[in-house]
């Protein structure tokens, strides 16, 4: 039995009252989410003759205890998942599906449905699939969000994953497992392990809210005094954010002057996060812990902790990893975060992040950019985009940035300012702060505004990053004025 399984089992047979999944309106012990997971599993093996050995089982479902219930139902089958998220276009999601030869498809009912968990129907639809070949031991398949082409398939194991869930633990703490809100989808891995398979490890509440309630029907333009209200009102104490999330809840705590004393831990991911930002959430109250992973390694390498934070770092890397930075900067992580690609060969040892990093006398870990993003100027002076992006993200007038300046005098950026009808001075004020706290050779020199990027049209990735080379080559006309 999987460790998540055998950690309900043991906090229903020590505390069988204490909650573990909740919403505003019902609630599950620890006891009566095992024998839901039981009675779910159950009703899926109904349909073990339509999965194909080793095949994975689509889920595609809105954030709810139905969500909960269903994944670690497919994990007591040792079925193999496959999530997707409900932002994937029909084009996204039937080149997962086709690409990891998914056997069935598990959605919201628009009637009665096949099966019924946590009181919502659910539909359960054959796929016609040409079967694909997983790394032995895949329990889930998380595609990520790549920088061209068709994303890939990444295949973990269960113990993979609970081996990140358990060392959050670890580095945490126990105590720290009051009632989590999830704010990002389940869908995307660093929700589904940092969030719900470390909190029941830890013995605490996974609290579950609509994104209507959160304000997060459309998770890239939150409704901020929604979702403000949301936090507080449900007494969330720990979260996880992106850090355009995290530039949310400081403006809204900003202007507003809400606060939240409830919270204890703010972990935050998937991009590199201005200092300043950082320093802005310290003044204001907000506990917020940066991290860094990738879906490769289950999401999380490194966090920093209550008990271990330094500014300017992603924390220490979890104890079950290896990680070291190679001659030319990038980080290697290892012994064996991850089992391959689908349809791919396996993958048998350490994994090149393409990240460039460095640590510090004290063994916390560095970002320093990605190595296929940096930009050499005209000057032979390196720079990672992502270093100055976060400067300009710190700006309360400024949404999203690109910086581009590959073999040029100055760096210039497309910038989205957060009222489309912004005054150019504003921006032009917020550029000039962002440079304060950069070298002259890192200085936005020229910018473009121009409208919110477009995941529709590609130029965001799933999770929410840039899509640089999309958004630089629409916009070569201007990039290329100055050289």
């Amino acid at each position: 039995m999987s460790r998540i399984l055998r950690a309900i089992d043991a906090h229903a047979a020590v505390t069988p009252e204490a909650i573990a999944l909740s919403t505003p309106s019902a609630t599950w012990t620890y006891a009566q989410l095992g024998e839901a997971v039981s009675r779910t599993a159950t009703a899926l093996f109904a349909f073990a003759p339509l999965v194909r050995p080793g095949s994975p089982v689509a889920v595609r479902l809105p954030n709810g205890p139905a969500w909960v219930i269903l994944d670690l139902a497919l994990i007591r089958l040792g079925w193999p998942s496959l999530p997707l998220p409900g932002f994937f276009t029909p084009a996204q999601r039937d080149h997962a599906l086709a690409d990891a030869g998914a056997s069935l498809l598990i959605e919201a009912a628009e009637g009665e449905g096949q099966i019924v968990v946590a009181g919502a129907p659910l539909a359960v639809t054959p796929c016609l699939t040409s079967p694909v070949p997983l790394p032995p031991g895949t329990a889930k398949i998380t595609y990520t969000s790549g920088s061209t082409g068709q994303p890939k398939g990444v295949c973990l194991s269960q113990v993979q994953m609970e081996a990140v869930a358990g060392s959050l633990v670890e580095a945490i703490g126990a105590d720290y497992a009051g009632r989590h809100l999830p704010l990002l989808p389940l869908s995307i891995l660093l929700e589904n392990v940092a969030g719900l398979y470390t909190t029941l490890i830890a013995g605490g509440r996974y609290h579950v809210l609509p994104a209507a309630t959160l304000g997060l029907d459309n998770p890239f333009r939150p409704d901020l005094p929604a979702l403000a209200g949301a936090i507080a009102t449900e007494a969330a104490t720990s979260l996880i954010v992106v850090p355009e999330l995290l530039r949310a809840l400081l403006m809204v705590m900003t202007f507003t002057g809400a606060r939240f004393p409830a919270l204890n831990l703010v972990a935050v991911g998937g991009a590199k996060v201005s200092s300043q930002l950082l320093s802005q959430a310290d003044a204001l109250g907000l506990p917020v812990y940066e991290g860094y992973g990738l879906s490769e390694c289950a999401s999380v390498v490194a966090l920093n902790t209550p008990a271990a934070r330094k500014a300017g770092a992603v924390g220490r890397p979890l104890s079950h990893l290896t990680v070291e930075i190679a001659p030319d900067g990038e980080i290697v992580v290892g012994p064996h975060p991850f089992l391959g690609y689908a349809g791919g060969e396996a993958n048998t040892g350490v994994v090149h992040t393409g990240d460039l990093g460095a640590f510090d006398p004290d063994g916390f870990l560095c970002i320093e950019g990605r190595r296929s993003n940096t930009i050499i100027t005209a000057f032979g002076r390196n720079v990672a985009p992502e270093w100055v992006e976060s400067e300009l993200l710190a700006q309360p007038e400024i949404r999203q940035a690109v910086v581009f300046g590959e073999s040029q005098a100055a760096l210039g950026a497309l910038i989205v300012p957060l009222l489309p009808d912004m005054d150019e001075t504003a921006i032009a004020q917020a550029v000039a702060r962002a440079n304060q706290a950069l070298p002259d050779y890192a200085q936005v020199k020229r910018w473009r505004v121009r409208a919110p990027f477009d995941l529709a049209a590609g130029e965001l990735t799933n999770n929410g990053r840039p899509r640089r080379a999309v958004l630089l080559s629409r916009h070569r006309d201007f990039i290329e004025a100055s050289q």
